[in-house]
């Protein structure tokens, strides 16, 4: 096995400031794509905010010039060819189980390019900030797999069913301006205006009671867990069917490649 190059370095960094809790996804050398470590520390992260009673509201957001662009495919590949390949203790399911039982606002600022991940989390968000100069797309029908994250069933509840089954099966960019029209984000703001809006807002929710942000989250979640609950798994086993196959296999060892 190859060692990644990148391990050792410190893959989410984590500030406070007035009861608001920043995570900033720290792969700017692989465009914040979530390896095995990231979607480990990102999980933790989560699970250690909805914990802290110091902790109002999560900013999350991404260094450099990429939000995510999501599952690290020479990791993935990884899955597929070796079989001595050690996956993380929570991995991509531990993190979605973490987002979908958050008990507090979370509020995503994309500094730039979403993919995969990078965009389906947004179905977790509950605001939504976009520059306008980043670009999401959901590549799953281009790499030989299903959708995640249980997008194939908080997508059409954001957007709607049209602009859902776009974006799922076409692999194709949305620009800023047409993520705003759907409703896949609620605001966007010039790139060096993203984070100072994304984060007066969460300070606005942030100086709000704690219990009383906590129960408008639970009376907003608790109706709809059970369905994402039912959708990751639908999602989950038709991923297990396609890994690997022909397309998957094909899509995976030409991104490799030209890495």
């Amino acid at each position: 096995m190859v060692a990644d190059p990148y391990a050792a370095l410190v893959t989410l960094l984590i500030t406070d400031e007035n009861r608001v809790r920043t995570l900033t996804l720290n792969r700017p050398e692989a465009l914040n794509a979530f390896s095995e470590a990231l979607y480990d520390a990102t999980t933790e992260a989560l699970l250690a905010a909805a914990a802290d009673p110091e902790v109002s509201v999560v900013l999350l957001t991404g260094a450099g010039r990429a939000f995510s662009a999501g599952n690290d495919l020479v990791e993935m590949q990884k899955l597929v060819t070796d079989p001595d390949y050690q996956p993380g203790v929570h991995g991509f399911r531990g993190m979605i189980e973490a987002l979908a039982a958050f008990p507090k606002p979370l509020i995503c600022a994309v500094n730039g390019v979403g993919l995969g991940i990078g965009t389906t989390i947004l179905g977790y968000a509950d605001l939504a900030f976009m520059s306008s100069t980043a670009r999401l797309k959901c590549p799953f029908t281009s790499l030989g797999v299903p959708p995640e994250a249980a997008s194939s069933y908080l997508l059409p509840r954001l957007v709607g069913r049209q602009n859902a089954a776009w974006l799922l099966l076409s692999s194709e960019w949305v620009d800023a301006a047409e993520a705003l029209r759907m409703g896949l984000v609620w605001k966007v703001c010039e790139p060096e205006d993203l984070m100072v809006e994304a984060r007066r807002h969460a300070e606005v929710l942030a100086a709000r009671p704690l219990n009383s942000l906590l129960a408008v989250k639970q009376t907003m979640m608790d109706a709809i867990r059970p369905a994402i609950a039912a959708a990751s798994e639908r999602e989950n086993g038709l991923f297990a069917e396609l890994l690997g196959q022909a397309a998957n296999a094909d899509a995976l060892a030409s991104f490799v490649d030209k890495r």
